[in-house]
């Protein structure tokens, strides 16, 4: 088939001076985006700012023949994320694609870790992405076209020891991706969210030596690019990604068990049942409904 390219498309990537975000920045870029290249510039746990790291990636997608403009604006704030969105209008005239990435590590087991450090992270991953999302929302909504692509976390769909307020936000995320998705789909609007596994600056300390060549983040950002793509029709769904492997994720609900008596001890008596793994798939909340409604019949 012939490449998939977004020549005419312009796209905003948050945390986009290293990893992920740099090779997503740089992929979108080599096929034809206009891009927003968003990064703060600050250390891992969100402090210090540069406007070097953003500038650097919009300087190399400029060597390489594309076309760029470097952003360090805040996106935990209001005023920052509107200002990541507004250089894109500005610059390009539009905004199609947003892919929201940036985000920061405050790791603390739950005893030692301080509401500032909860809040510090959920500031960025969820309230940023909200707000760029927010901002360019009604840009999408007023062309009849978007694509909003959101980083999760297999920390935020399965847990991870030391990180509740890291696995908050990201799963955090992907209610958030569904609803992005419901809200914009009359308008040709779609969202959805990636669990990546790569080689970061962010997961270094994680994985073995040897798996750094497997876990690059350009083994990342082709589904990325994909999501973005016009030819895309998936909305709400969210999928890990890592070393060459992409797999769908999703929320599952078991056939459960229902009585008119409902007690402890009938819950107890009964916990096999409500344990058993016969997965129905609700994608939205009136269908989850449903499915406990019909029971009562």
């Amino acid at each position: 088939m012939p490449d998939l390219r977004f020549d005419g498309k312009v796209a905003v990537v948050t945390g986009a001076g290293h990893g992920l975000g740099r090779s997503h920045a740089l992929l979108l870029a080599e096929r034809g985006a206009k891009v927003v290249v968003n990064d703060l510039g600050g250390a891992l746990d969100g402090s210090g700012a540069s406007t070097g790291p953003a500038g650097e990636v919009a300087d190399l997608i400029g060597k390489n023949g594309g076309e760029a403009v470097a952003s360090a604006d805040n996106v935990a704030t209001p005023e920052g994320a509107q200002a990541v969105v507004q250089a894109a209008i500005d610059a390009f005239g539009r905004v199609d694609i947003v892919v929201n990435n940036a985000g920061i590590l405050r790791d603390r087991s739950l005893g030692k870790m301080t509401v500032e450090e909860f809040d510090a992270v959920l500031a960025v991953h969820v309230r940023g992405s909200f707000l760029v999302t927010r901002a360019a929302f009604p840009h999408m909504k007023e062309q009849a076209y978007g694509r909003v692509v959101n980083t999760s976390s297999p920390a935020g769909l399965f847990g991870n020891f030391g990180q509740v307020n890291y696995s908050t936000a990201k799963m955090g995320l992907v209610g958030m991706t569904k609803s992005v998705a419901i809200e914009g789909a009359r308008a040709n609007i779609k969202a959805n969210a990636i669990a990546p596994i790569a080689w970061t600056r962010m997961t270094e300390s994680l994985f073995p030596a040897e798996f750094e060549d497997k876990l690059t983040p350009g083994r990342i950002s082709p589904l990325v690019a994909f999501l973005a793509h016009e030819s895309c029709e998936a909305s709400g769904e969210v999928f890990s990604v890592g070393g060459g492997r992409v797999a769908r994720v999703f929320v599952a609900e078991g056939p459960g068990w229902r009585t008119d008596d409902l007690t402890i001890e009938a819950i107890h008596d009964n916990w096999d049942a409500i344990m058993v793994e016969e997965p129905h798939l609700p994608t939205k909340l009136g269908e989850q409904a449903t499915a406990s409604m019909t029971a009562m019949l």
